[in-house]
């Protein structure tokens, strides 16, 4: 039973979603991509493929940290299983990267609860999210999550309140100073950075993304709300991370509505806080039958699309 199966962290789990994630990638670029097979391309997917593998092990370490899950891999499998339900993701380089520098950002933002090294933790934390939004301007929204963190733990030091502000500035320095090295244009690069606001849903009109997306979106409003009620059995200092999650989740739900360029591919955002979600409400659920439901629902569905 495939339940069981990840009911206890193991390294060979590591093993099984990789394999997962290279088939569904190796897929995805097959079927959906006319790509060159020259060294440097088959080199720059490689190292796509990597930084999904990285993304793995990056919400594994922040998660299991935090003791955001028990020690299972539950979370890695819904990660993996969200990416392959939504293969869009594999094809957009710059959201893949984006996930990842939330990723980090998600890391030191929630170890602020330790109290310790806080102004390092929130600068990191900005410097971070500063990076993912030169990639996709409304990872911005990320940002609220640092100044909910430092409500969230009271964090009363007013430096720390405005240290974000300095991770923000050493990164559009950073960057300004490489566009000037690379003879870029530097208002012209800013302007092309799309900020607009589109609620229009037409390009993900196509039955394959409308029923992952169905599936992905109908996990979270059933467990969040075992999720919340969980919440209130948390001893008074991890409270505060657990609804740091939920607020991620509900972050990265609001770039799915508003991002201007809707190809299925910004739902990568959702997949880290909805894991944990997931893994907390299958930790609760006592019949083995019903669990083993959910997490093959999620199986059956790329298989299903694929035949769509």
């Amino acid at each position: 039973m495939i339940s069981s199966f990840f009911s206890k962290a193991k390294p060979i789990h590591f093993v099984v979603v990789s394999t997962l994630l290279m088939i569904a990638f190796i897929l995805t670029k097959v079927f959906k991509t006319t790509l060159n097979y020259d060294v440097l391309e088959i080199l720059k997917q490689i190292l796509l493929f990597g930084v999904c593998i990285f993304s793995i092990f990056v919400f594994d370490f922040l998660s299991g940290k935090n003791d955001l899950t028990k020690s299972n891999s539950y979370k890695i499998l819904f990660f993996s299983l969200f990416m392959v339900m939504m293969p869009q993701t594999f094809l957009n380089s710059k959201l893949l990267l984006a996930n990842l520098f939330i990723l980090f950002a998600l890391r030191r933002i929630i170890s602020i609860r330790t109290m310790r090294q806080v102004n390092k933790k929130v600068f990191d934390a900005a410097f971070w999210i500063s990076l993912a939004t030169l990639l996709s301007f409304w990872a911005s929204l990320f940002y609220i999550l640092i100044f909910a963190a430092l409500l969230l733990y009271t964090v009363t030091d007013i430096k720390n309140w405005i240290i974000p502000f300095i991770g923000i500035l050493t990164v559009a320095i950073i960057s300004v100073c490489f566009l000037l090295l690379t003879n870029t244009d530097v208002l012209e690069y800013y302007s092309n950075i799309n900020t607009a606001i589109s609620f229009d849903f037409s390009m993900l009109n196509t039955i394959q993304i409308v029923v992952s997306s169905t599936v992905i979106l109908s996990y979270f409003v059933w467990a969040v709300f075992f999720y919340v009620n969980n919440i209130k059995s948390k001893s008074k200092s991890y409270k505060p991370s657990y609804l740091l999650v939920l607020l991620a989740a509900l972050i990265a739900i609001t770039i799915i509505v508003i991002s201007p360029e809707k190809s299925g591919a910004e739902f990568i955002f959702l997949f880290a806080p909805l894991s944990i979600i997931m893994a907390n409400y299958i930790e609760i659920i006592s019949e083995n039958w019903f669990k083993e439901i959910l997490i093959w629902i999620l199986i059956l569905v790329p298989v299903i699309n694929l035949m769509l």
